[in-house]
């Protein structure tokens, strides 16, 4: 069904409005999948906090100029789907490659992050991004690390002298 120009500019509108506060762009072509697949990658999008969205190239090139993405105009040729994440950089990396496995008629064309264009085949290297919970665990693994040396630093010489004594005690027994 074919937008009028008010519904061509709401649709502008909002994709501007995501684009400007999301961490990351995949654009996958999806030509080829049911419609019940399709449905089970918006249920999933919605799950993990990932904005799904099938446009026209024109309209998303307009929504995404003057925002981190307009480095993606260039690349969008043919019918994409457009995934933002929108609470952790690698959601939408994870959702695509998660779900091409099983449906190999979804494939990535190209990936934004940080104002800069990627090819299709980088989105395993934004699927492999930690989230935010994992990220504070390994820091905090970093900042318990030297607390953790100075115990073992401090509690070594009193273990030295239980196992001397030990020894001691030992070899006057036999």
């Amino acid at each position: 069904m074919a937008l009028n120009l008010a519904q061509k500019k709401e649709v502008v509108a909002e994709l501007a409005n995501v684009a400007s506060s999301a961490y990351s762009l995949v654009a996958a072509e999806y030509a080829g999948l049911s419609v019940g697949q399709l449905t089970e990658l918006r249920r999933k999008a919605r799950q993990n906090g990932v904005y799904l969205k099938v446009a026209k190239n024109t309209l998303v090139s307009r929504a995404v100029a003057g925002t981190d993405y307009e480095c993606v105009k260039d690349s969008l040729v043919g019918p994409l789907l457009y995934a933002f994440s929108k609470e952790d950089p690698g959601a939408a990396g994870r959702l695509i490659k998660d779900f091409a496995k099983g449906a190999d008629k979804l494939k990535p064309v190209v990936v934004a992050m940080g104002g800069k264009a990627y090819p299709g085949s980088h989105v395993d290297v934004l699927a492999s991004l930690p989230t935010r919970d994992q990220a504070l665990s390994m820091f905090l693994s970093v900042l318990v690390q030297p607390a953790t040396m100075l115990v073992r630093l401090l509690s070594e010489p009193a273990s030295q002298i239980a196992r001397v004594t030990k020894a001691a005690g030992e070899k006057q027994a036999a």
